[in-house]
């Protein structure tokens, strides 16, 4: 299967939008949560301030930190999607054009909220 420059934008915007989905998104919280320590404090305005830390010890602490990373979380995203893009070409196909679209919607919408806010 050959990699054209349109399969290589669709696979690194399904990249984009999975890696924030696992690091960053409330909907995959429950993903995280095994691997956090949550600290709340409170700053010097009297506002509560959430903090997640990875786990101290053992394979937690590992997937923690990876959790943590958006750059790690990346690189193993990049490695699944090409990979299963690669053997699943007929399975993989949409859910990667679903994820592309998502992420370009993101990307979108961020430029959108920049222009917004000033």
């Amino acid at each position: 299967m050959k990699l054209t420059i349109l399969n290589f934008f669709i696979l690194s915007l399904a990249c984009f939008r999975l890696t924030r989905l696992i690091v960053f998104d409330k909907i995959t919280e429950f993903i995280r949560a095994p691997f956090y320590d949550e600290v709340r404090e409170v700053n010097p305005d009297g506002e509560e301030e959430v903090y997640y830390i990875p786990k101290q010890t053992g394979i937690k602490h590992f997937f923690g930190e990876l959790l943590s990373c958006y750059w790690c979380t990346g690189i193993w995203m990049a490695s699944a999607i090409v990979i299963v893009y690669y053997l699943f070409p007929a399975f993989s196909a949409p859910v990667i054009v679903i994820l592309a679209v998502a992420g370009f919607g993101a990307i979108i919408e961020a430029i959108v909220q920049h222009f917004i806010e000033k």
